[in-house]
């Protein structure tokens, strides 16, 4: 099981990476203009990716920064979300590299930023929720680019597969 999480690890900066430079290629005001997404814009989706695996990556490991809201934008300027995010997929990278099997089977508790009863749960399904959640909002980004008649890279697994290997 962790080979399989190390493959969405490096997968998910990989695809990222290639979000961002597409999204890089639009000015400021296209990527804040509101493009009917559930958080409005593609730079606040973006951030919204941000903030999630903030607050999981702290729920995992009790570190790192977190936000008590999902629609929080910590970033106005596009150069310092797109380093973040890097950080990020790196330190996602290495945290899962550093797991073993038993403990992905190992149960964690948290409480949810929109409710307050606590949550156990085992780590390898909430592991697989968070590059779930970060593909459901890509797709999301990647329409937003194609809306906006701009080059939106293919983003499916089998295209960083074939790449990768």
């Amino acid at each position: 099981m962790k080979a399989h999480f190390e493959m969405f690890a490096a997968y998910n900066a990989w695809a990222n990476r290639r979000l961002y430079d597409a999204a890089a290629e639009m000015d400021d005001a296209a990527r804040k203009a509101p493009a009917g997404a559930f958080f409005g814009s593609l730079h606040n989706t973006l951030n919204h990716l941000l903030v999630a695996d903030r607050i999981w990556m702290n729920r995992f490991t009790g570190e790192g920064e977190t936000h008590q809201r999902l629609d929080d934008v910590p970033f106005a300027e596009f150069t310092a979300l797109r380093t973040t995010r890097e950080a990020m997929d790196a330190r996602m990278a290495e945290y899962v590299a550093g797991l073993s099997e038993d403990d992905l089977a190992r149960t964690f508790t948290y409480v949810r930023v929109t409710s307050p009863e606590p949550i156990t749960q085992a780590l390898a399904p909430a592991l697989a929720h968070v590059f779930n959640h970060q593909t459901h909002h890509r797709g999301q980004c990647h329409q937003m680019l194609t809306a906006a008649e701009r080059e939106a890279p293919p983003l499916d697994l089998l295209f960083w597969q074939r790449e990768a290997t």
